[in-house]
């Protein structure tokens, strides 16, 4: 008599060398590379130093104007969302953008159901709207000077 058992699929676990080792296949991958900013704010760069030392920060840009096809509700939304939240760069206008024009909508007293309030949650919290996201966001000091390619520091 044969007995059948279920076959239950196993999660490949990871070892803690520094490399990672998928113990089913034997696959290793490098460990993903730690940007400059988070290795400064957990102290990885105080404790190798050598690691992070020529490692490039990318510098942003700060949010521009509205889009033109946003309402004017979303439009006063926008600007007081860069008031706000100065830490926004230029790589968060798509974000920003939504939030917007769901706040926009709440601002001329639409209903806007509740799939978009949680769109809208969702977004904020992305954007750092929120105590706790708010903790992990690391804001430049006003002191550094840009560098310019061609005009020096402004």
């Amino acid at each position: 008599m044969t007995i059948f058992r279920p076959i239950r699929a196993r999660t490949p676990r990871l070892s803690k060398t520094r490399a990672f080792t998928i113990e089913n296949t034997g696959v290793k991958m490098a460990k993903p590379r730690l940007p400059g900013q988070i290795a400064k704010v957990t102290g990885a760069a105080a404790r190798s130093p050598g690691r992070f030392k020529d490692r490039a920060n990318p510098k942003v840009k700060t949010v521009g104007r509205a889009p033109d096809h946003l309402s004017p509700a979303a439009k006063r939304a926008w600007a007081m969302f860069v008031r706000r939240m100065p830490w926004l760069s230029n790589a968060d206008e798509a974000m920003l953008e939504l939030a917007s024009m769901v706040r926009g909508l709440i601002l001329d007293g639409e209903d806007v159901g509740v799939a978009k309030l949680n769109m809208y949650q969702s977004v904020l919290s992305k954007l750092g709207a929120s105590p706790t996201d708010r903790s992990k966001v690391a804001m430049p000091d006003d002191d550094e000077k840009e560098e310019d390619e061609f005009f020096g520091y402004h």
